[in-house]
């Protein structure tokens, strides 16, 4: 029997790059070709075959997701997805973050070979939406999805920095 979402849910502080699980989740750019954060990382971490597969995606927009092999990294896959920028709150910035998961949720219900999957913090570092506001929306969509998903063993929250895992 399943564990109950709240046991499967897991929020820790740690690189992203290095986590073995099934999948994780790059806060990405609409390119999908590299960018700065831990899009880079990712994209550094995977070595050039990554870049090289994502330009056979033809990019992604705000609020979706696109699946990609890990290559060099210890994950399997790589779920991207781009989320807002932030420009006061006004402008669907909530909507479209929630789509960002969602969207993931999507790809990992498709994939029976998905069990464990890793999240960054997405849309709060250069895109600027506000760490409180966006952790909020992210746990809820993670317990969510848990809920409804028993085969999925667990779901990550990888935090950057100390600070973003008190938050």
């Amino acid at each position: 029997m399943s564990q109950p979402p709240g046991k499967r849910l897991q929020i820790l502080q740690a690189d992203i790059t290095t986590l073995h699980v099934d999948a994780i989740v790059n806060a990405a750019n609409s390119s999908l070709l590299g960018g700065g954060g831990v899009d880079g990382a990712i994209h550094r971490a995977a070595g050039p075959q990554l870049v090289e597969e994502c330009r056979t995606v033809g990019g992604c927009p705000t609020g979706q997701a696109r699946l990609t092999h890990g290559h060099r990294l210890p994950a399997g896959y790589v779920i991207h997805t781009v989320g807002p920028v932030w420009r006061g709150g006004g402008h669907g910035e909530d909507d479209l973050l929630l789509s960002c998961y969602r969207s993931v949720f999507a790809i990992v219900t498709a994939r029976p070979d998905i069990h464990s999957i890793a999240f960054p913090s997405i849309s709060t570092g250069v895109y600027g939406f506000p760490i409180a506001r966006a952790s909020r929306i992210a746990l809820r969509a993670m317990l969510d999805f848990l809920q409804d998903n028993a085969y999925v063993e667990k779901v990550i929250a990888c935090c950057y920095s100390s600070a973003d895992r008190r938050t």
